[in-house]
């Protein structure tokens, strides 16, 4: 609705993982190093948890598609709240192998091990990413990734496992000693700074084609404050205030626009 007015190619402030918008806060370029160590150096399991909304699934996205497929076998989990038995033939289907839809728990617990087997042999590296970890609501599928990482050679893991979730995940994983203990990293990933919000809003225009500066320092201020640094609710108020400027005709996004934006927030809120 705003593209024409702003002179923008795409919509800048969408709350989808599309990995051309990822900005490069120095928290977000330690977590995919952190999460790239734990992979090269075939580590069993990382854990990385952050706040609702801090960039986490961005993150696995730019992750995924930098693991080349010559090196790495990847296995993207989205939808965690799968039986135990369902979380390992899914596994087994994103590895690239198959497994009878009528077999039971151990029978796909072998077919798993074949599977990692086989990408071994290609000189390969099997990774598993389980996005909204904390969304897991069975012990049981906590206790199968355990047991996943059994699966091992004399010098190495098949597989690496990384379990990315919000803050509750670790209260999870607490309760599960035998599972806390083999992971090798953990990271938090916190919110943006007042500084990298305004370059995150920035990035993100520059991206969809538009000027960056096209809020000024002081609209960005506010919107650091009413966001807390926090990337889905920055992409929120800036989407609206772009639709609210360009109904007025606005040059630029300014303090007094911004406050419109947030006087709409505190009336939805009511």
């Amino acid at each position: 609705m705003y593209l024409e007015h702003w002179k923008l190619t795409e919509k800048p402030f969408e709350n989808t993982p599309d990995p051309r918008f990822i900005f490069w806060s120095k928290r977000h370029e330690e977590a995919l190093s952190r999460m790239f160590y734990v992979i090269k150096e075939k580590k069993g399991a990382a854990l990385i948890s952050g706040e609702y909304g801090s960039g986490k699934t961005l993150l696995t996205r730019v992750l995924v598609e930098k693991l080349g497929e010559d090196e790495y076998e990847t296995a993207l989990l989205l939808n965690p709240m799968l039986s135990p038995a369902q979380l390992i033939k899914e596994i087994i289907h994103q590895l690239g192998g198959e497994v009878p839809s009528s077999a039971n728990k151990a029978v796909s617990f072998n077919r798993l091990n074949e599977v990692l087997l086989g990408i071994n042999r290609q000189r390969k590296h099997a990774v598993i990413i389980i996005d909204e970890a904390q969304a897991i609501a069975r012990t049981a599928s906590l206790e199968e990734f355990r047991l996943m990482l059994n699966f091992q050679l004399n010098d190495r893991f098949l597989l690496t496992l990384i379990l990315i979730g919000q803050p509750e995940l670790n209260e999870k994983i607490k309760k599960l000693p035998q599972l806390e203990q083999r992971f090798a990293l953990r990271y938090h990933l916190t919110a943006l700074d007042e500084y990298e919000t305004g370059e995150y809003i920035r990035h993100r225009l520059s991206v969809a084609g538009g000027s960056s500066d096209l809020f000024e320092e002081e609209a960005v201020a506010e919107i650091y404050r009413f966001t807390q640094g926090i990337p889905r609710k920055i992409n929120n108020f800036c989407d609206l205030a772009l639709l609210l400027g360009s109904g007025e005709e606005a040059i630029s996004i300014d303090l007094p626009l911004i406050k419109k934006v947030l006087a709409d927030y505190k009336e939805e809120g009511a």
